[in-house]
């Protein structure tokens, strides 16, 4: 049975990632603090404020920006987060522009913005999840060598099962890398995909894992 999909945010990852799920037939309400910035969903999906997508939905998806994060979950509502998977698709990008083609990042590499989204809301179960690709090919990507490889984490394995599913709907395979900790190695994954986009106008790529 598919779960109700609660989308926080209004920009073109919740956008991309709204049109997947509808897609595969998942029911979606979207939260925004300005509406109209999702009128294209007003026929197809639910829309309203952060707090009642968050009571609204089953499973949710943390899809703005990294400065925006905590602020966003606070409007959402802890309590109407407990117990609930929350696919954060954050990066802890700062709004100093970006270095000879790298971002700048407010965390350190001791600390993820993940890490701190799950001190703050502890009784929900993050999983990090599409914070190492561009929007456009977070659903139904297609490369010839074959699906890429989505990076994932989170403390609890149920949660990681079903965005593992999630994941193979949508056209990828799945690398768990483990607790909440290993955020702090893919969300600079962010930083070496954008490289090529910014130097070189270069965003069609992902990221392949390879074993023998």
């Amino acid at each position: 049975m598919k779960k109700k999909i609660g989308i926080l945010g209004s920009g073109a990852v919740a956008k991309a990632l709204a049109k997947g799920f509808l897609k595969y037939g998942y029911e979606v309400m979207l939260g925004t603090r300005d509406i109209v910035k999702l009128n294209e969903f007003i026929d197809k999906a639910n829309v309203g404020s952060f707090e009642d997508t968050a009571i609204w939905a089953e499973t949710l998806v943390l899809a703005c920006k990294g400065t925006a994060a905590e602020d966003v979950i606070k409007l959402a509502g802890v309590k109407n987060l407990k117990d609930k998977t929350i696919i954060d698709t954050t990066n802890p990008i700062s709004d100093s522009p970006p270095d000879n083609g790298v971002l700048k990042f407010f965390t350190s590499y001791d600390e993820s913005l993940m890490e701190k989204l799950q001190v703050h809301s502890q009784e929900s179960n993050f999983v990090k999840c599409f914070s190492s690709v561009g929007s456009a090919l977070m659903v139904d990507p297609e490369f010839k060598e074959g699906k890429p490889t989505m990076f994932i984490c989170g403390n609890n394995p149920e949660a990681k099962k079903e965005v593992e599913g999630i994941l193979e709907k949508f056209g990828w395979e799945t690398e768990d890398l483990g607790g909440v900790q290993a955020a702090r190695a893919i969300e600079p994954l962010c930083i070496l995909w954008c490289i090529p986009g910014f130097l070189n106008n270069q965003w069609t790529h992902a990221f392949k894992l390879l074993k023998k």
